[in-house]
């Protein structure tokens, strides 16, 4: 092996690790980032790296998204398919055959294409892409309200098999390959859905039921989720199913099911994603010469601009209009159509079967994904804090450390920083309220461990050690975040100086608070109110006025609101 390889492929990785901070302070996406960087070091850069293997980059590039997806599966909770199955589900099929039919028209026009390989080029760019989505999402520590988030990162890891369909059925009728081709595409779809979601499902309870059963090194642990995810990736694909779906099963089994060792394989899996993720962008610019992308400029930027500014909010509009959406969510569900990866992979289709006008096909896809990232992702970001899609977050752990001892059960320990300016002033350990099922292992300062008694002040720049369960966290973090939010996003300015139960009756609260609410019956429960709003998915955020009085959900369980914040002021309601 040629070192000079190597030690430019190691280059790479160092300059796009390293420039990855300017993400934040720029608001370039950090994917964005790593394909340039691929593209500066191919031909037409100063790195001059000439790679032009496309079917090992198709190799490499499926390897990358399975564990992308896996990891983004993980990282899923069950408790969001509570509000975004339906619509995620919905978007992921019959949105993304929408997306390939009104970008194919597009493409038709501007490229003057057979009307077949416009079609192709639709379905190619015509889904969302799971890891510039789950990164953006992940990475600007957006912490939007749950039908949002859930939807998104659903449809993103669930709407592959669809343009896989339409983009190997097109493949199929254009290379010409026989007179079945209808059917064979039919077959097709059955199969990649079919076998994707019942291996995917499948593999992710083996794979539980294989890493609580034996007794490993503790580091072997991410390793063998790693290479069993991979091992049912690659057998569906075998199989005709698509390894996308099922491995992006696999990772929602595993992250919602007790997995010995749990915080220590995200915390891997998490480094293994963004190694996918920094491999795959580079190799997908090496691929791509900027001077090939010049000729078909024009046209590329008015297809990316129909998809954003056109085809993709009417696409959203017309297939969630059933679901309980409010205008913003809309808005903002449309603006996050990124492209990614997945376009650029699925556009190797048509390079590898030899089809005329391939290299067109993929520098407009490579165009496409370009403008996407540049324009969507760059704006995602502002746009969710200036709809205030936001929602208050509590502070996330330094560290969980899993105990995995029978009589511990489920709980971990957890480690909290204390900072900001809720932390200036010292409070008593008997001062703060902790969870029920919880307790202080300690208190670290200055590098010495203080025993928890109940006297004990503790207060900025302190560490505490919990001992806590999974389930519990999000209350956890609340009771130890310091963190400075923005004033919109501050306990009392969000949900409101009053916190009521969601089974309060309007007619008490009337009598409470003097006010009147002559359109509704008095027997009717807060939580009502919030059930017909949003068609029985309540989630935290959610607004509901009542002339003058807003309820804000605070909190929820099982699509029902059990704590509701109240604003006297309905000029806060957006």
């Amino acid at each position: 092996m040629d070192p000079t390889l190597t030690l430019l492929g190691a280059l790479m990785l160092v300059i796009s690790i390293v420039l990855s901070p300017l993400s934040s302070r720029v608001g370039m996406p950090v994917l964005l980032i790593f394909l340039i960087v691929g593209m500066m070091m191919g031909e037409d850069g100063p790195g001059g790296i000439e790679f032009n293997d496309f079917e090992l980059a198709f190799v490499i590039a499926n390897l990358a998204l399975g564990v992308i997806l896996l990891d983004g599966g993980m990282r899923t909770r069950s408790e969001t398919f509570r509000v975004g199955l339906k619509p995620a589900l919905v978007l992921a099929t019959l949105g993304v055959a929408m997306t390939a039919a009104g970008a194919a028209v597009v493409a038709w026009w501007v490229f003057d294409l057979h009307w077949l390989t416009a079609l192709l080029i639709g379905a190619i760019i015509s889904s969302t892409d799971a890891a510039a989505v789950f990164s953006l999402l992940q990475g600007r520590g957006l912490h939007l309200n749950e039908r949002v988030s859930a939807t998104l990162e659903i449809e993103s890891g669930s709407n592959d098999p669809m343009a896989i369909f339409l983009t190997l059925m097109l493949v199929t009728l254009i290379g010409n390959t026989g007179d079945q081709a209808g059917w064979a595409a039919l077959t097709m779809l059955v199969k990649q859905f079919g076998i994707g979601g019942i291996a995917g499902i499948l593999g992710g309870f083996a794979v539980v039921e294989l890493a609580n059963r034996i007794r490993l090194t503790p580091s072997l642990y991410p390793l063998l989720v790693a290479a069993a995810g991979i091992s049912v990736f690659s057998a569906t694909n075998a199989l005709g199913g698509s390894g996308f779906l099922a491995i992006y099963l696999t990772g929602v089994v595993i992250g919602n099911r007790h997995v010995r060792m749990m915080p220590m394989i995200l915390q891997v899996h998490d480094g293994l994603a963004w190694l996918a993720q920094l491999c795959l962008f580079l190799m997908l610019g090496l691929l791509v010469n900027p001077s090939d992308l010049i000729p078909l400029a024009g046209g590329g930027l008015v297809l990316a601009l129909a998809l954003i500014f056109v085809i993709r909010p009417l696409t959203v509009m017309l297939t969630l209009w059933p679901f309980a959406f409010n205008r913003r969510e809309l808005i903002f569900i449309s603006w996050v159509g990124l492209r990614g990866a997945v376009p650029i992979v699925l556009a190797l289709f048509p390079i590898i079967a030899d089809l005329p006008e391939a290299q067109l096909v993929f520098h407009a896809a490579f165009f496409i994904v370009l403008v996407s990232l540049l324009v969507q992702g760059t704006t995602m970001a502002p746009l969710a804090r200036k709809l205030r899609l936001e929602v208050p977050a509590g502070e996330d752990p330094y560290r969980r450390l899993p105990l995995d001892a029978p009589a511990a059960g489920d709980h971990e320990l957890m480690l909290f920083p204390l900072r900001g300016k809720s932390w200036e002033t010292p409070r008593r350990l008997s001062q703060l309220r902790f969870p029920e099922n919880t307790a202080v292992a300690g208190v670290f300062r200055n590098r010495v461990c203080l025993q928890p008694k109940g006297d004990l002040e503790v207060a900025s720049g302190d560490m505490v050690a919990m001992f806590a369960t999974p389930g519990v966290l999000p209350e956890l973090g609340k009771a130890l975040s310091g963190r400075h939010a923005p004033k919109y996003l501050a306990e009392r300015a969000f949900f409101g100086d009053f916190v009521l139960n969601g089974d309060a009756l309007l007619g008490d609260v009337e009598q409470v608070y003097g006010i009147e609410f002559d359109e509704l019956p008095p027997e009717l429960s807060l939580a009502e109110c919030f059930t017909r709003r949003t068609k029985g998915h309540p989630v935290v955020g959610d607004i509901v006025t009542l002339g003058p009085v807003t309820l804000v959900a605070r909190a929820t369980s099982a699509d029902q609101v059990t704590k509701v914040g109240l604003k006297m002021d309905s000029s806060q309601n957006s």
